[in-house]
């Protein structure tokens, strides 16, 4: 079994899908034989190909629900349900959220050359605050975890998605005492240095502008901006 995230040709050595959108590895043939979504991950098990990270989450686990641990996609209706849920929810509002806050404030200045309107930055912003106090207000509330006393992939899927404004500078545990102790659940639950490899890369975003110079793709991605913000 096969998650393509990257290939083995991509020049920067990296295992992300930023390292995939510096390159546009997304846009070539070869990538479009497997995936004519052209985004990442795509996982190939055999001859079987399955696109969307979340359902590419749930078909690994339950796969190999042997060997995983209950507790990331419970066999309880219920459990199971409330992870559903935010995986649900999620899609349209923390993930979409936070992606376009890293995308105004990191990558729209390397790609446009020039910085993002302020309106739409702070209208970004401030569509991510709403996720956010959504996430603490209605899954989160006073539980551990979002599911109650264990962690899930409901955990894994909203740091990974909280981690992306962070790397673009923002702070978004500031001023939010709950979030930042469920943080430090999740990092202890995940163990402290497995979470940092994972952020590893989009952490270090600021060394994306000599990586992307004079890069033929930027002209692809600048109309994609441009319908971002329009």
């Amino acid at each position: 079994m096969e998650t393509v995230n990257t290939s083995a040709s991509c020049e920067h050595s990296c295992d992300s899908g930023v390292c995939v959108f510096v390159s546009g590895q997304q846009f070539t043939e070869e990538f479009r034989k497997i995936s004519i979504i052209r985004k990442i991950p795509v996982m190939k098990d055999g001859r079987f190909i399955l696109t969307e990270s979340i359902a590419i989450l749930q078909y690994l686990v339950q796969k190999h629900s042997s060997i995983v641990p209950d507790h990331w996609y419970p066999a309880d209706l219920q459990h199971r349900a409330l992870v559903n849920e935010y995986l649900s929810w999620q899609d349209m509002n923390l993930r979409a959220h936070g992606s376009k806050v890293f995308l105004v404030r990191t990558l729209y200045p390397l790609v446009m050359g020039s910085e993002p309107p302020k309106e739409k930055v702070d209208a970004a912003v401030e569509d991510l605050k709403q996720s956010l106090h959504l996430l603490e207000e209605k899954f989160l509330q006073n539980k551990p975890f979002i599911i109650g006393n264990n962690i899930s992939l409901a955990d894994l899927v909203a740091i990974v998605e909280i981690m992306q404004p962070v790397a673009s500078g923002l702070d978004v545990f500031e001023g939010r005492p709950r979030l930042i102790a469920w943080r430090e659940r999740v990092k202890k639950a995940l163990g402290e240095k497995l979470f940092d490899e994972a952020h590893d890369v989009i952490m270090k975003v600021s060394s994306l502008p000599q990586k992307m110079e004079n890069k033929p793709q930027l002209e692809m991605f600048k109309s994609k901006f441009q319908k971002l913000l329009g």
